[in-house]
């Protein structure tokens, strides 16, 4: 028999229980929905922490820090280490990684305690340095005011929170200049001869500490922390632009670390190193790892989220599916009953020369036929529940005065896959009844009343 007479004749035995095939197909559709619509929402909060984690500015990011400034704290490795395997974080350090590819941009973290006077009245702040590409950062999206006019500005953002312990009116800062008092880090004058190696001359370096004043024009206020509170070491309350911290020569912890070494070189607490993209972090960490010190990026972090989504995804499409397969027992029904009633014609067929997979095929085209529609409608009303659940959230969202937020996603694949899985389903259900009727002797199927 050919094609298209299995598909003609096919067609016209649904159209002929339309009211039971339409009821089957609805089964299917409401079991595509539930798988749809799950799967949608699962596939939705993940895009929603990857955009929370991207916006952070965290997911191209790299954290640097000493080995040897950490030895002893947490790892067998640094501490079996020998001191000739350390590697001061330097400046040549610092420009080694910023010529590996990929490496957008290297800076220090710069954190400072600072006593901060405006109108006569003195508050105690951290000061923390922010590169010009943090105007990219999530927390500056709401940022009242405007971002630094230029990497060695003297201007400062505050966090509202702590502009409100300076005025009552936030935003009436706008404009003016606070004070911030600092330690500025200045070396003696016999300090370079000790990196000759002379024990001698060794002994006079040092560094003198200078109290300084420097007024900064508040531009920015913003209510959320950059980079979501993860960089403990560059948490602040007034940023300010990292060129210009560096200018500044304020003391560090690294310093202090430092005026006990042989080696007078200024070095690092820590470094960040941002990538081009997510998918350099992993090679760019491994470079970095070989040139001796440690590193700490998010996407080590995100590997248990990963993981908790994947878990996640995987028991919404297992309960997603049990309602397709209560729809598939439809489809064996549906089949098992259109056999019993279509026995003389099934005999027929086979007086006039069709053979079992003549009535075999023609059963798996029905079966194939109502799950591709009952597929295709399930898509839809899946995309519409994921979209309804979706505003209902949103509302809720804005009654808490919190602001709206996508929870729910349906990408291509899912709507090829979902039909692909109904239509899989449903010949997979027809396979009994398609054995069944190609068994038929068609001598008894004629003598069928």
């Amino acid at each position: 028999m050919k094609t298209p007479d299995l598909v003609e004749l096919a067609a016209r035995n649904l159209r002929e229980s339309i009211l039971r095939n339409s009821l089957t197909t609805l089964g299917i559709a409401v079991g595509v929905a539930s798988l749809v619509a799950m799967l949608s929402l699962g596939i939705g909060l993940q895009e929603m922490a990857g955009r929370r984690l991207a916006g952070s500015g965290l997911f191209d990011t790299i954290f640097v820090t000493s080995r040897q400034d950490f030895r002893g704290f947490d790892r067998d490795e640094d501490r079996m280490a020998k001191p000739e395997e350390f590697r001061a974080l330097d400046d040549n350090a610092r420009q080694e990684m910023r010529n590996l590819p990929g490496v957008v941009e290297t800076f220090p973290e710069i954190r400072l305690m600072t006593e901060v006077r405006y109108e006569g009245k003195m508050n105690f702040a951290f000061v923390a340095a922010l590169p010009p590409s943090a105007r990219y950062n999530e927390a500056f999206e709401d940022m009242r005011g405007q971002f630094f006019s230029s990497p060695t500005a003297q201007e400062a953002i505050l966090a509202t929170e702590f502009a409100r312990e300076l005025t009552p009116d936030p935003d009436s800062l706008l404009g003016k200049e606070v004070i911030v008092r600092y330690a500025e880090r200045q070396p003696l004058a016999g300090g370079g001869a000790a990196s000759s190696g002379d024990d001698d001359a060794g002994e006079s370096f040092g560094f003198s500490v200078v109290r300084r004043e420097q007024p900064l024009k508040i531009v920015g206020l913003i209510e959320r922390e950059p980079y979501s509170g993860l960089r403990t070491v560059s948490r602040g309350r007034i940023f300010i632009p990292t060129a210009f911290a560096e200018s500044l020569n304020v003391l560090q912890f690294s310093d202090l670390r430092g005026a006990t070494r042989d080696n007078p070189a200024r070095t690092y607490i820590s470094l960040v190193v941002r990538v081009d993209s997510p998918s350099r972090v992993e090679s760019v960490q491994n470079a970095i790892k070989k040139m001796g010190f440690r590193t700490f990026s998010v996407l080590d972090a995100t590997k248990s989220l990963r993981r908790f989504f994947a878990i996640f995804d995987l028991f919404l499409g297992i309960f997603g599916s049990l309602a397709l397969a209560v729809a598939s027992l439809g489809i064996v029904n549906t089949l098992v009953m259109a056999i019993l009633e279509r026995r003389r014609e099934i005999g027929i067929l086979k007086a006039l020369g069709a053979s079992d997979g003549d009535v075999k095929t023609l059963f798996f085209v029905e079966a194939g036929v109502m799950g591709a529609f009952g597929g295709a409608l399930g898509v839809v009303l899946g995309w519409a529940i994921g979209r309804l659940i979706n505003w209902g959230a949103n509302v809720y969202l804005a009654r808490q005065q919190l602001p709206p937020e996508q929870i729910w996603s349906v990408p291509w694949w899912l709507v090829l896959a979902a039909l692909a899985f109904a239509v899989l389903v449903s010949l997979i259900s027809g396979l009994y009844p398609a054995a069944r009727a190609a068994r038929l002797d068609p001598v008894q199927a004629l003598r069928y009343e």
